[in-house]
């Protein structure tokens, strides 16, 4: 018999449209799997159960004419989010006691269409790395495997979906962050086309890099989740792409029909941020996808990678300079090394070195983008490597910590520059059964043909919505994270 959380996040809104389930019963639920998991995948740096439970009665007063698709469904915030009145650490012991006195708006809007936040999710120290292991909370792991990292700087979020602990979550990506994790856990992990998605009210943008985004198991999920997000705010330092007509949902649900028409999609493996050999398995993957979309009747074309491994002194001084974020007095040394390590890089920049850096690295991306200019969509893997154990970045010294990321990531970043949209697929295995991603990506503003894309490939490959044996475990207590529990693919 089904368990509430085997149902999709748009399933679970659905029973409670139809009255078999409330949100209470949903939050009550999903909050027994948080405490009995939650420290064993890593999934929570705080769970804020008391406000949930306000949030899901609150829910469940409201009028079935003002509820929309994912109303009074758990969701989870990402804690480099502002989220007033509950302690949002950013990932450090540096910040371990703060609490903001407001919300993002991401955090506003995932409340104004009826989610419920159980609490803040496993984060990297200031979102610096592509794992999650830090000092204020038990590191990240895979649910497929506790052996290996959930990724990160989303990777309390990956972690969360993939045990079942919400259905869907709120994450961020700057370089990765939401599809790296995506790709390690068998999610579908979504980074908007810039400016889709307000990232206020606090900060500068991060030149146009990082974006709020979700993540789920299904890319119905995903879509409706960014239905909630992309939502105009004003004051947004970039032009929002126009919605399509009946939201981005409607887009994905058209597409199982009739799919978005015939598109060129330009492949390629080459790594583009570092001269590293690329998995069999990432690459048996990239192929899986291409070989179910010219089943679907699109043109697979093999197109030059936009950009080389030439360009990742640019990406490393953008990020040096990215690291250097306010730090609370007398807090430098409650640090991770490789954050101090990045901070201190960043602080040695000139800004007549980081505008140069900015410069360039706008012309290559212009280059890069010409060279691919004839096609709809871009396909690449996700990752050179399809896992990476925990603690395997981290044992390093900070600079080699640092190139063994890059390296280990060369694909996923370059959207962040370009802006465009891209999404990670769990469309590979590995021999042994963990989840090989791909990365999907489109034109600028066009996330409808991308989601559409991302739908059909889906239904082609009969569904991504699968479980790790962790699903069915009954408490942390029969997990044993040495063990490769996350096998059954039940």
């Amino acid at each position: 018999m089904a368990e509430p959380h085997d149902l999709t996040a748009l399933e679970q809104a659905a029973a409670i449209r139809r009255g078999e389930l409330s949100s209470l019963e949903l939050v009550e639920h999903h909050l027994r799997r948080v405490e009995a998991l939650g420290d064993t995948v890593g999934a929570f740096v705080t769970v804020t159960a008391d406000r949930a439970r306000t949030a899901a009665r609150a829910a469940d007063a409201l009028a079935a004419e003002e509820r929309g698709p994912l109303h009074g469904v758990p969701t989870a915030i990402k804690d480099l989010t502002l989220t007033a009145g509950v302690r949002t650490t950013f990932g450090s012991a540096a910040f371990a006691d703060f609490v903001p006195p407001v919300d993002a708006d991401v955090v506003r809007l995932l409340a104004d269409a009826g989610l419920v936040s159980l609490g803040k999710t496993t984060t990297s120290e200031l979102g610096c790395s592509l794992y999650s292991e830090g000092l204020v909370a038990p590191p990240a792991r895979n649910p497929w495997d506790l052996a290996y990292t959930a990724g990160g700087s989303s990777g309390g979020a990956a972690a969360a979906v993939a045990a079942g602990l919400v259905p869907v979550a709120q994450g961020s990506d700057g370089g990765g962050s939401l599809r790296i994790p995506a790709a390690l856990c068998g999610l579908v992990g979504y980074k908007p086309s810039r400016g889709m998605v307000s990232g206020g009210p606090l900060g500068f943008g991060g030149f146009g890099l990082p974006v709020n985004g979700p993540i789920g198991r299904t890319v119905g999920d995903v879509a409706a989740l960014l239905d909630v997000l992309a939502r105009p705010v004003p004051g947004e330092p970039y032009l929002p792409p126009a919605a399509p007509a009946g939201g981005y949902l409607g887009v994905t649900r058209a597409a199982r029909v009739s799919g978005p028409g015939r598109l060129r999609v330009g492949r390629f493996t080459t790594p583009m941020l570092a001269d590293e050999p690329v998995h069999p398995d990432c690459v048996a993957a990239v192929d899986r996808a291409a070989a179910l979309l010219t089943d679907a009747g699109h043109e697979v074309v093999d197109v030059p990678a936009p950009l080389g491994h030439e360009a990742w002194p640019l990406f490393e001084t953008v990020w040096y300079a990215l690291a250097v974020t306010p730090v609370p007095a007398g807090r430098d040394g409650d640090l991770l090394p490789l954050t101090r390590f990045l901070r201190e890089r960043g602080e040695a920049l000139g800004a007549a070195r980081l505008m140069a850096a900015l410069g360039e690295l706008q012309a290559q991306v212009r280059r890069g983008v010409r060279r691919t200019a004839g096609c709809d969509l871009l396909l690449c893997p996700t990752l050179a490597t399809p896992q990476a154990p925990v603690g395997a970045f981290a044992a390093l010294e900070p600079a080699e910590d640092f190139d063994r990321q890059r390296r280990f990531s060369p694909y996923c970043a370059v959207f962040n520059v370009t802006g465009d949209p891209s999404v990670s697929l769990p469309v590979g295995r590995t021999a042994d059964g963990l989840p090989v991603g791909v990365l999907l990506t489109g034109r600028y503003g066009d996330d409808a043909t991308l989601l559409a894309t991302a739908a059909q490939l889906e239904h082609r490959s009969d569904g991504w919505d699968q479980h790790p044996a962790i699903w069915r475990a009954a408490d942390s207590a029969n997990v044993n994270i040495t063990s490769d529990v996350g096998r059954d693919r039940s």
